[in-house]
């Protein structure tokens, strides 16, 4: 079975200290992963207009925001300029892709795509993902193939989109297994590979669990499991405080018969012409706030002949 490890990296911090961590992490264990990187501005102090958001305040003391994040991280955007991450990046972008890893665009920047794309029109939401790919293109020379959307915020403009600038599949929302997205009867030829299991910062802090046993929590989801998974962690999280439950997630995944792969693998195993079509749901996910995009129902159109 495979197991794809999604990585989204948010802020520059992230990128300066947890991706080269979690590039040492995943050499040593063997194991295969997807980097999406924030091309753009860190602006995560910008955050803070999320405090009023129904669960978001609870999250945040779950999950001690400030000691993964750091206290200058958290007023990039306010008190602080935030830092351009693909500008101040470039080398570390580039060494992943080096390294043998699969890279892809993430955003352009996190906090404002997460906060405001839901409502948004095509204008902006087309201007964003462009600097994002353009970006990418500028580094990495060459274009991004693999997309995968902040904090799992989409609209039918941005789904189109992926389709449009030719990205060979997406990873931008939450669901059971692999589709091809329809959004009110419209198909975008673009196949979706949901994130399948939680996160650690939806776990942790939640009945009973803890920084010391999260691993345990997700190894359960994934004992005799028959299906492939999909997996997203964070640089911010697993690439620094939380590397220590990372590697022991690493580990128990490969004593219950997984293979650790970048979404890539899954991509190439699909059969598209034979992929279910799913509509896009706006829906919410145990231990995060407020809503994001769900795979959806099966989409399935009935011919009736004339009489």
């Amino acid at each position: 079975m495979l197991l794809g490890l999604k990585i989204d990296v948010d802020t520059y911090r992230g990128t300066l200290q947890g991706v080269p961590r979690l590039v040492e992490i995943l050499r040593r264990f063997g194991a295969g992963a997807t980097f999406l990187f924030s091309m753009g501005p860190d602006h995560t102090g910008r955050a803070i207009r999320r405090a009023f958001r129904p669960g978001f305040m609870n999250k945040v003391s779950r999950t001690s925001v400030v000691s993964h994040y750091g206290v200058k991280t958290l007023l990039y955007g306010t008190l602080l300029p935030g830092p351009d991450i693909g500008r101040r990046c470039t080398d570390i972008l580039r060494g992943v892709r080096d390294s043998g890893f699969e890279t892809g665009v993430h955003c352009w920047d996190h906090v404002e795509w997460q906060d405001k794309v839901a409502v948004a029109e095509s204008a902006w939401v087309e201007r964003e993902m462009r600097r994002a790919r353009e970006r990418y293109e500028e580094i990495m020379g060459a274009a991004p193939l693999a997309h995968g959307a902040a904090g799992w915020q989409m609209n039918p403009h941005a789904l189109r989109l992926t389709q449009r600038l030719g990205y060979a599949w997406s990873s931008d929302c939450r669901g059971t297994h692999p589709f091809i997205p329809v959004w009110n009867a419209e198909v975008v030829f673009c196949p979706q590979i949901p994130t399948t299991l939680p996160t650690l910062d939806e776990v942790i802090g939640i009945d009973g669990v803890n920084e010391e046993n999260a691993h345990e929590a997700l190894l359960a989801r994934t004992e005799g499991g028959t299906a492939d998974q999909v997996f997203t962690l964070h640089a911010e999280l697993e690439g620094m405080k939380l590397a220590p439950v990372f590697e022991r997630l690493l580990a128990g995944w490969t004593r219950q018969g997984y293979r650790m792969v970048p979404l890539h693998d899954l991509w190439e195993q699909l059969d598209l012409a034979k992929l279910p079509r799913h509509e896009m749901a706006m829906g919410t996910v145990p231990g995060r706030s407020g809503t994001l995009l769900v795979q959806g129902e099966e989409f399935l159109t009935t011919w009736r002949s004339a009489a």
